[in-house]
């Protein structure tokens, strides 16, 4: 406990997606409005920090949402100055916060205490050691390891690198469970047995992360204008939003696109967006979907989102595409009673950036925010490429590698103007996003062509120690030694 209103608590991460937890616990905090605060030599990338809150309703708020956390606990003790000064600060703390701390120690409270390590790994007795150097615990109540009525956790940080793991552990700490993460909602709708997917659809985890940096809330109207399969409105609609989804693609909105499970060959009649939603309880929250095409707005001026969570199409797996426009009609072209199946062009990445923002900028409500992929090849890292628009402040830029030379960032955008002089206030150097695709192609096979030639000179060095040893390549293509070699030996 520290002076003040405010507590010291250790919010426990899983060892996932690293990038992205500062932009997520922020984006909480600001959902929940509660005031937190780090200390001085705060390391975001340590799978725990220590922080301080108001209280456990704080943090159970917190953790209520957090696709991140693992759990919250409060802080009871912590060194980095070994076992022993760890002990003599468990015991100081006991002994000066005794009548706050009674309650948990009362006959009438079973309890259980978690071992947990990082970068080092304990079998289960050094675990149960662990535990029987804290027999000092006041703990009068009996241990019941299933449902326990105060849980401890007894934590070792052995470093980050795994290559070079320290004598000591650089930090023990220790203090009594408050709240889980929400991390069960993963698998809850996960892709395994979700109903309708496509080829793209998005991660669980992934998705419920930018559902977070959205700021979703119960009652909101949440978009996504390049929807596919839908898997960030089943995101957005688990914490209560209505969604309504757009996308080019007729085949895909009608659930009549090529099946993508291993095996299936037909998708089932009844496979939808629609359907997704029904299955985990959100049918009442689904709006509509609607075959559209992003570069021509088809909603009216007045029409205003709580938020926008997107994941625009690269061009990689998924085509970029838009309506062609054509000035004027062929000769050949068929009778205007005939059906007609319109063609499409490519929708340039700069342009679809443009068209994204300023929609935002335009049907956002202030305040409102814009969450959507981009992506990079890792050398321009460096570069300053992200788009930018004078309406809309970037809020967080998370990355998520995808191979050795690509990723794709998660940029969030806050509206921050509603004034409409600004509305087409639309930056990005088009210099290095523009030929995305080809530059991404380009790169792929000079990697594919490095590591061949790294493999060739592998096998040159294999042949030439195979050589110098005595061996010689036989007409089966194998390196034996030869008769007089094997005579020698």
């Amino acid at each position: 406990m520290t002076g003040g209103s405010m507590k010291k608590y250790v919010l426990w991460f899983a060892q996932e997606h690293v990038d992205f937890r500062q932009a997520e616990i922020a984006s909480l905090l600001r959902l929940w409005n509660i005031p937190m605060s780090t200390p001085a030599n705060h390391n975001p990338e340590r799978p725990f920090w220590v922080v301080e809150m108001q209280n456990d309703e704080a943090a159970r708020k917190l953790a209520s949402r957090s696709m991140s956390l693992r759990c919250i606990f409060e802080l009871w003790a912590q060194s980095g100055q070994g076992l022993a000064h760890f002990h003599e600060t468990l015991r100081a703390h006991i002994e000066t916060h005794r009548p706050a701390l009674a309650p948990y120690f009362g006959a009438n409270n079973s309890f259980k205490v978690t071992v947990e390590t990082f970068n080092k790994h304990f079998s289960l007795k050094e675990k149960v050691a662990k535990i029987e150097t804290m027999q000092y615990l006041p703990a009068e109540g009996p241990v019941n390891l299933q449902t326990p009525d105060v849980h401890y956790w007894y934590v070792e940080f052995w470093g980050l690198d795994p290559m070079n793991v320290p004598e000591r552990p650089h930090d023990v700490l220790f203090g009594r469970w408050v709240a889980d993460g929400k991390r069960d909602m993963i698998n809850e709708i996960s892709l395994k047995n979700r109903k309708f997917i496509g080829n793209t659809s998005m991660d669980p985890q992934l998705s419920l992360l930018m559902a977070n940096q959205g700021l979703v809330r119960g009652g909101d109207l949440v978009l996504d204008p390049f929807a596919g399969s839908g898997s960030l409105l089943v995101a957005a609609a688990k914490f209560g939003a209505y969604v309504i989804g757009a996308d080019i693609d007729y085949m895909i909105v009608h659930g009549k696109s090529k099946p993508t499970r291993v095996n299936q060959k037909v998708r089932a009649e009844d496979e939808s967006i629609y359907a997704n939603l029904q299955q985990y309880g959100c049918g009442g929250l689904f709006v509509d979907v609607l075959i559209a095409d992003f570069s021509r707005s088809i909603w009216a001026g007045g029409m205003v989102f709580d938020s926008i969570i997107t994941d625009p199409p690269y061009g990689i797996r998924e085509a970029t595409e838009r309506i062609e426009f054509k000035t004027q009609r062929r000769a050949t072209a068929m009778t205007e009673d005939a059906v007609h199946y319109p063609s499409t062009s490519p929708y340039q990445l700069c342009q679809m950036y443009q068209d994204l923002l300023q929609f935002s900028a335009r049907h956002l409500k202030l305040g409102g925010r814009l969450v959507c992929w981009f992506p990079m090849l890792r050398k321009d890292l460096d570069a300053d490429v992200l788009p930018r628009h004078k309406c809309l402040q970037l809020v967080a830029n998370s990355e998520q590698p995808l191979s050795g030379y690509s990723s794709r960032r998660l940029l969030t955008y806050e509206k921050i103007s509603d004034n409409e002089s600004d509305f087409d206030a639309f930056e990005m150097p088009d210099t290095v996003v523009e030929n995305f695709r080809e530059r991404y192609f380009t790169q792929l096979a000079e990697d594919n062509g490095t590591r061949k030639e790294r493999r060739q000179a592998l096998r040159e060095v294999g042949r030439t120690e195979a050589k110098r040893r005595g061996k010689r390549q036989q007409p089966d293509g194998k390196w034996r030694y030869t008769q007089d070699v094997l005579e020698a030996k």
